[in-house]
């Protein structure tokens, strides 16, 4: 009998080891399609800038993961996640807080990932909200200001209001959901994106007399292999989020998050040929990631029906709201607001209309609760820091370099001979 139960827990542990190293390769393969999403992101918005910029828009890039992982590591995975070592300071010591060791593999999060893992998937997010900024900004913006609002920016706004959810904070308590970040993430960088873009002002000519002058990328292959690079990414942003290799979720969440971004390109390609009579590839592209933000706060509890509707309806907002913005003369050349604040609004509201959560979970009261708390917030740290930065070194190049381009201005440099 003491025989047969050695062999069973043998069995058992054999079993919870198999599963950690199962769960564990899910993770970190789906940290690296997550840091495909920068190349994803760098391609896209040197596409849609014009090409004396494109340098100017791909250092930034190369620069916000490098800030942002880096800063990740000294404060903010800590200030997020203070449970990790208990007290909510913790963060205070600097660098990552668990020891090594046990803790450290089969023994942390109960055996589904190491600690390793969980901060180096979690950094790859957190980069990710400054480059959303990065395009709404670009083609007027000085890049040292940038860079230090993007170390603000990663270092203490994304991990408070990222701790209010994910680390357990005062909107978990009260049922919010955002599954991988919707409101967390996207909605975030749209919020810091729209301060910018308030607080630069339009690209010079971008709106004139006669109207709304189209300032186009110089590339729209390199605008569409973004786009492409960034749906595959997602694949790893949405499933890696089930932070586990259950192959049922992962599967659904696979399906949920690509049927959610094909009905967004066909939900904006739709409305953008009612509204402007035109088949507009730019629209269609940006169709594609309204779904895929869309769908991302609900992709592992909602119905493959469910994800066509979140994704049609994220696609369809994008052309009204790319007119709106142009209306109220906010100016963004990649069209990030519409992108990722104004979709990530409606994919967290989604989750209550379409999501099949436990009772108290995702309702529409805590949902706007979550949008208007996490968006105040960012929105007034976002708006100050840009203003503190405006009115001390100034945040916009001047006129001539505008003209002549930020790559020669700011990197005497040129992307294309």
């Amino acid at each position: 009998m003491n025989d047969s139960l050695t062999i069973a827990e043998q069995a058992l542990a054999a079993a919870n080891e198999a599963k950690f190293v199962a769960n564990n390769i899910w993770m970190m393969m789906a940290t690296v399609l997550v840091f495909m999403m920068h190349l994803g992101f760098a391609t896209l918005e040197s596409g849609f800038v014009q090409r004396k910029n494109v340098v100017n828009i791909l250092f930034k890039n190369v620069l916000i993961v490098s800030i942002g992982l880096l800063t990740y590591y000294f404060i903010g995975f800590g200030l997020m996640y203070p449970g990790i070592e208990g007290g909510y300071l913790e963060f205070a010591g600097f660098g990552l807080n668990n020891p090594p060791g046990a803790k450290g593999l089969i023994d942390y999060e109960n055996g589904q990932y190491t600690y390793y893992t969980d901060f180096i998937f979690q950094g790859m997010f957190a980069a990710t909200c400054c480059t959303i900024v990065s395009g709404a900004v670009a083609e007027r913006i000085k890049l040292v200001p940038f860079l230090i609002f993007c170390l603000f920016f990663v270092t203490i706004s994304y991990p408070i209001t990222g701790y209010w959810k994910w680390g357990s904070g005062w909107l978990h308590t009260l049922g919010f959901y955002d599954f991988a970040g919707s409101t967390l993430v996207h909605s975030v960088g749209g919020w810091g994106a729209l301060a910018g873009a308030i607080l630069l002002g339009p690209r010079l000519g971008k709106y004139t007399n006669k109207g709304i002058k189209p300032i186009p990328g110089h590339s729209m292959p390199l605008a569409a292999m973004g786009v492409f690079l960034l749906w595959f990414g997602w694949f790893g942003f949405n499933g890696g989020s089930v932070l586990s290799a259950d192959p049922g979720l992962v599967s659904l969440v696979f399906v949920t998050t690509s049927i959610a971004a094909a009905a967004g390109c066909m939900g904006s390609i739709i409305v953008s040929k009612f509204v402007y009579g035109s088949l507009d590839l730019g629209m269609a592209l940006n169709g594609i990631l309204g779904g895929l933000v869309g769908i991302t706060a609900s992709a592992d509890g909602v119905a493959v029906s469910s994800a066509v509707a979140i994704g049609f309806i994220a696609g369809a907002i994008i052309p009204i709201s790319v007119g709106f913005f142009d209306k109220i003369k906010i100016d963004d050349p990649v069209g990030a607001t519409s992108v990722h604040l104004i979709c990530g609004i409606w994919g967290t509201i989604a989750v209550a209309i379409f999501g099949n959560y436990d009772d108290g979970v995702g309702t529409i009261g805590v949902q706007l609760l979550g949008i208007v708390a996490i968006g105040g917030f960012t929105f007034m740290f976002a708006f100050i820091v840009f203003l503190l930065l405006k009115i001390t070194v100034g945040i916009r190049v001047t006129k001539e370099e505008e003209i002549k381009g930020l790559d020669i201005g700011e990197h005497q440099t040129v992307a294309y001979s």
